[in-house]
């Protein structure tokens, strides 16, 4: 697994990978504008995870996904984690707990 120092270099790297989808949270899914298709906990799997934590900042903690759904789009999904994250169902939670 590559280590990055910056969420830029997270993310430019995952896309030099192939991760050039940006999906975005909902609370029980993925979404993806580009595709204009949401994508459920059994739809996708997390690939690779990077996290984030501010020096000085707790609202600057994020935590980057590379994902690849089932239909073998492939993409990053940035999230803030701990004080800051978004409200997830227990599907949601459950498949990002495990990373």
């Amino acid at each position: 697994m590559n280590s990055y120092d910056t969420l830029s270099e997270a993310l430019d790297g995952l896309n030099k990978r192939g991760y050039t989808i940006d999906f975005n949270m909902q609370s029980d899914s993925v979404y993806c504008k580009a595709l204009g298709k949401s994508f459920k906990p059994e739809d996708f799997e997390i690939v690779a995870f990077y996290r984030f934590e501010g020096n000085t900042d707790p609202g600057d903690e994020s935590i980057v996904y590379a994902l690849k759904t089932k239909s073998g789009h492939q993409g990053v999904l940035v999230d803030a984690y701990g004080l800051y994250s978004d409200p997830l169902t227990a599907e949601m939670v459950q498949k990002l707990k495990t990373h």
